[in-house]
């Protein structure tokens, strides 16, 4: 008689491979981008790249609400977020403007390529760390890799509405490109607005804020855009600030329990040491 051989992976139900298939949809638009620049099409090579950030966006999001993450699903975004916001718009650039420097054009677009995965690679090893403050949770460390991708198309996106001229210079865009990578690697906080919560009595402006964006991404898409991404590029001073104040009140909080701590520990010593004379005093009286 044969034994039924059991299935080498398990059943998975539909929820839980919803991250997944956004992970995947996000990997395609990324792929799908590269494919628009080849031909030439780069208002829909750069959508593409946000519509891959969007899909990045709701993966994680919607994992954490239906428990459906995994390691498998965090190396699958990990290996997503390489391709959509390094490798292509690393490929996007070269092929619209740094090619005109030559090779120190492509050396330019590697260099951004190298610090996301290398910034990738520093947030994988930091998953699940338990160690990290609970007020620090709210900061990334480095530029996220879909802002950083947001940030180097910025001349791109502004040529759309401006046309062509000084946004399409090799040096300028090779500018972006060298500060871009360098604030992936970088130790600077940026807010990832995970956890923000938006107070009740600025629940009416904001949803009003979120009417007045959408009207300009109908008007002007790329103009609306870009000035989001730059505004986010804008806080990063406030980040630091914020960090910073955050950092030293948990270093001021932490001193006063140590400084308590000790105290108690002298006191209990003092309390010890008299036990220990009354205690000698009763046997030499007793003696």
């Amino acid at each position: 008689m044969f034994r039924r051989r059991r299935p080498r992976l398990k059943a998975l139900s539909i929820n839980k491979m919803i991250p997944n298939i956004l992970t995947l949809l996000a990997l395609c638009a990324g792929l799908t981008a590269i494919r628009f620049a080849t031909h030439g099409h780069w208002e829909w090579a750069v959508f593409a790249i946000v519509l891959a950030s969007i899909f990045d966006g709701l993966d994680g999001r919607v994992a954490r609400m239906l428990g459906g993450g995994t390691k498998f699903g965090a190396e699958l975004d990990s290996l997503s977020d390489f391709l959509c916001f390094g490798v292509a718009p690393a490929m996007l650039l070269y092929l619209w403007t740094m090619q005109a420097a030559g090779g120190l054009g492509w050396a330019l677009v590697l260099l951004y390529g190298v610090c996301c995965a290398l910034r990738l690679a520093r947030f994988n090893t930091r998953l699940g760390e338990s160690d990290l403050p609970p007020w620090a949770f709210n900061y990334f460390t480095g530029l996220a890799a879909p802002a950083a991708a947001g940030l180097v198309l910025v001349p791109m996106m502004l040529s759309f509405e401006l046309g062509r001229g000084v946004t399409n210079h090799p040096v300028l865009n090779g500018v972006v490109i060298v500060a871009t990578a360098f604030l992936m690697v970088s130790r600077v906080p940026t807010y990832s607005f995970k956890k923000v919560k938006v107070p009740q009595k600025f629940v009416l402006p904001f949803l009003l804020l979120i009417g007045v964006l959408a009207a300009a991404l109908a008007s002007s898409p790329w103009l609306t855009v870009s000035a989001v991404i730059l505004v986010y590029i804008a806080s990063i001073p406030f980040s630091i600030r914020s960090f910073r104040a955050l950092r030293l009140e948990a270093e001021r909080l932490q001193g006063r329990d140590e400084e308590g701590e000790e105290v108690a520990v002298a006191v209990e010593v003092e309390d010890r040491e008299e036990t220990d004379e009354e205690e000698e005093e009763g046997e030499r009286a007793a003696g």
